[in-house]
C-alpha cells in the first residue's frame, strides 16, 4: 500500500486522519482504548488525555474523566492559542488536585499527535517518510502555529505542513465534487463556517477567472473567537446544575460539564426521537452530597438555549460585545458574546461582501437545527438566499482535505490561491561614515512580491548582508500597494511616498554579543500565511524573522 500524503485535524474535541491512495483519500480507523483492556479501531480520537502512569487518550480517557475530572485535560488546543499564558508550561488540568502532576498544552497535543503516529505504525509502518498535513484554526497565531510544529516533532513527525481548517474543509468538498466547476462560477463567492469544539472561524473563498480557467482564491480570514461546543456544554452544565438542590464543589460541576458535551451530541443527532437524556452525577463527601445525584436534560431546553443564546436572530451591523472588566480570573480567553450571528454579521459587514454560497464544517454543525438557523439569519440579511454547499462528513472534512491539499501540492488537485495582498520589503541601512545628525540612508530588499502564493519561497543567494547578534536589533519592514511589479530579492535604493513602514520588530538573536555575521537571506510565505524571513550564515547557523502577511498591518504614524 503506497499512501502520499496524511491529514490529521488535530481537533479541541476529536482529532481525525485521513490519507491519500494515489488519487483518492480514505478515511484512518484510530486503534485506541475504549474500556480497560478493550482496544478498539474508532473512526475518531477524542482529543482527551487523562492522567495516570501511563497516560491514556482518547475513547478511555474521557470516559474516565467522567468519573475523575481532576486528572482529565481537555480543549488543550483552546489552551494553546492562549496568548495571555505560558503555553509550555504545566498548567492543565487547570482544576487538578493537590498531588496531581500536570502538564503543558504543548504536552497534551504531542500526546495525541504521537497516539496517531503510533497507531498508524502499527498497521502501516513508515509515518515518518509520508508528507503530513496538520491542520490549525484560521486564526492561530504564530505562537500558536510554532507550537503546534514543536508538538508534532515532539511527537517524531519529520515532514509537517500546517494549513487552515476552512481551506481543508473546502478542499475536502472538492474532493468529493469533481463536478464542483459546474456547481460553483466566476464570480461566485463562498462563505466556510467552521464551528467546532473550541472555536469559530470564518473565511471567504472567491471563484475567479485565469487564462480560461476556474481558480479559487481565499480573500479573507475572520478574527479568533473562542467559542464553540465547549461554550454551549458549559451553558448547558449551567442549566442543569441550576435544577439540582444541592450546590455542585468544581469537579462536580466539570464531570456535569464532560457529560453535557455527551447529552447534547445524542439529543442532536439526525436520527435521535428521544425527548430527553440522562445524566449522572457522583456524590462526594457524606450526607446528601455524599449521593448519587441523577437528573435528565430536555431536547426542548437545548434546542431553546442555542437558539436563545448562541444563535438569536440578529441585525448584521450589531456589534459583539466586548470584555469590560480590568481584571478577570485566569482562564481561557473565551468570547464574551455568545452569539455566533452577531460575530458572523460582524465578520461580513467588515468585509462589505455579499456571499453566494456557505459551506459548513466542524462538529457542532452537524445537527440540523444550528444550520438552519444560521441559513435563516444569513438569509435575512442577503439580497439573495445563499446556497449550501452539502455532502461532506463534517468530523472528518478537514482530515480529508489536508489530505487532498498534499496531492494538490503535488499536481494532482485543484489549489485555492491566496496570493500576498501587497509587496513587502526588510530595511537595510546603507554602510557609509557616521556624520553627526545624519542617520544611514535606508534601502529596501523586496522579499515578499505582490501575489507571491502561500506555499512558496525565494532565497537570495547573491546578497550578503551584516546581521548583528547577541544584543537587541530593531528589524524594519515595510508594505507597498501600489508596487506590484517588483521582483523577489530586487533592493529598491529608495523607500519613498508609495511605502508603507510597519511596526518595526524588536528581537534578541542568539551570539556572541555585538558580533556581525555575513549572511544572506531566505523568505518563505507559509500556508497559514506567516512570512518568515530566514537570515542563513555560511556555518549554518539560521536566525528567523516572521509574520503575519493577512492580518492587517497599521503603518507606522508619519
Amino acid at each position: 500500500m503506497s499512501q502520499e500524503v496524511i491529514g490529521i485535524d488535530l481537533g479541541t474535541t476529536n482529532c481525525a486522519l485521513a490519507y491519500s491512495r494515489g488519487e483518492s483519500v480514505d478515511v484512518f480507523g484510530i486503534p485506541q482504548l475504549v474500556n480497560p483492556g478493550e482496544e478498539r479501531e474508532e473512526p475518531l480520537l477524542p482529543s482527551f488525555l487523562f492522567i495516570e502512569d501511563p497516560p491514556i487518550v482518547g475513547v478511555l480517557a474521557q470516559k474516565k474523566g467522567l468519573e475523575n475530572a481532576g486528572r482529565l485535560v481537555s480543549s488543550a488546543k483552546s489552551w494553546l492559542s492562549h496568548a495571555g499564558v505560558d503555553r509550555t508550561a504545566a498548567i492543565l488540568p487547570p482544576n487538578a488536585p493537590e498531588g496531581v502532576p500536570k502538564v503543558s498544552p504543548v504536552e497534551a497535543s504531542r500526546q495525541y499527535l504521537r497516539h496517531l503516529r503510533e497507531a498508524w505504525n502499527r498497521k502501516h509502518g513508515n509515518f515518518e517518510e509520508h508528507q503530513v498535513l496538520v491542520t490549525v484554526p484560521a486564526s492561530f497565531d504564530a505562537v500558536a502555529r510554532d507550537l503546534t510544529l514543536k508538538a508534532a516533532e515532539e511527537a517524531g513527525y519529520r515532514n509537517v505542513i500546517l494549513l487552515e481548517e476552512p481551506q481543508a474543509a473546502f478542499y475536502a468538498w472538492i474532493e468529493r465534487h469533481p463536478d464542483w466547476r459546474e456547481r460553483v462560477h466566476v464570480g461566485d463567492l463562498i462563505l466556510v463556517i467552521d464551528i467546532g469544539g473550541g472555536t469559530t472561524d470564518f473565511t471567504l473563498i472567491a471563484v475567479r477567472e485565469r487564462e480560461g480557467e476556474l481558480m479559487l482564491e481565499r480573500i479573507a480570514v475572520g478574527d479568533h473567537i473562542l467559542l464553540g461546543g465547549d461554550n454551549i456544554d458549559v451553558a448547558l452544565a449551567h442549566h442543569v446544575a441550576a435544577q439540582i438542590p444541592q450546590k455542585l464543589d468544581m469537579m462536580q460541576f466539570h464531570a456535569l460539564w464532560q457529560q453535557c458535551r455527551a447529552a447534547k451530541e445524542k439529543l442532536l443527532a439526525a436520527d435521535e426521537a428521544a425527548k430527553d437524556a440522562g445524566v449522572t452525577i457522583l456524590g462526594r463527601g457524606a450526607g446528601l452530597v455524599g449521593g448519587t445525584i441523577k437528573t435528565k436534560i430536555k431536547r426542548a431546553d437545548v434546542e431553546q438555549i442555542l437558539l436563545d443564546g448562541f444563535l438569536p436572530v440578529v441585525a448584521m451591523d450589531e456589534v459583539p460585545q466586548r470584555r469590560r472588566a480590568g481584571l478577570a480570573e485566569l482562564g481561557l480567553p473565551y468570547a464574551s458574546d455568545a452569539a455566533i450571528t452577531r460575530h458572523l454579521g460582524y465578520f461580513l459587514k467588515r468585509q462589505g461582501v455579499t456571499p453566494t454560497q456557505v459551506l459548513f464544517n466542524g462538529g457542532v454543525l452537524r445537527a440540523d437545527l444550528i444550520r438552519r438557523r444560521i441559513l435563516e439569519v444569513l438569509n435575512g440579511w442577503l439580497p439573495r438566499p445563499v446556497t449550501p454547499l452539502v455532502g461532506e462528513d463534517l468530523m472528518h472534512a478537514v482530515a480529508r482535505g489536508a489530505a487532498y491539499y498534499g496531492l494538490a501540492r503535488a499536481g494532482k488537485g485543484v489549489r485555492i490561491r491566496g496570493g500576498v495582498p501587497r509587496s513587502y520589503y526588510v530595511g537595510i541601512e546603507t554602510a557609509m561614515p557616521a556624520v553627526p545628525g545624519v542617520p544611514a540612508p535606508l534601502k529596501a530588499l523586496t522579499v515578499a512580491p505582490f501575489g507571491m502564493e502561500e506555499g512558496t519561497g525565494h532565497k537570495f543567494p547573491n546578497r550578503v548582508f551584516a546581521l548583528t547578534v547577541g544584543e537587541p536589533a530593531q528589524f524594519r519592514f515595510f508594505q507597498s500597494a501600489t508596487r506590484k511589479n517588483d521582483p523577489p530579492g530586487s533592493m529598491i535604493e529608495e523607500v519613498g511616498d508609495d511605502f508603507e513602514e510597519l511596526a518595526p520588530i524588536e528581537v534578541f538573536l542568539p551570539g556572541n554579543a555585538g558580533e556581525s555575521v555575513p549572511v544572506t537571506l531566505e523568505a518563505l510565505v507559509t500556508e497559514t500565511g506567516v512570512m518568515e524571513l530566514w537570515c542563513v550564515a555560511r556555518d549554518g547557523r539560521r536566525w528567523k524573522l516572521e509574520f503575519n502577511v493577512r492580518a492587517p498591518q497599521e503603518p507606522v504614524p508619519a
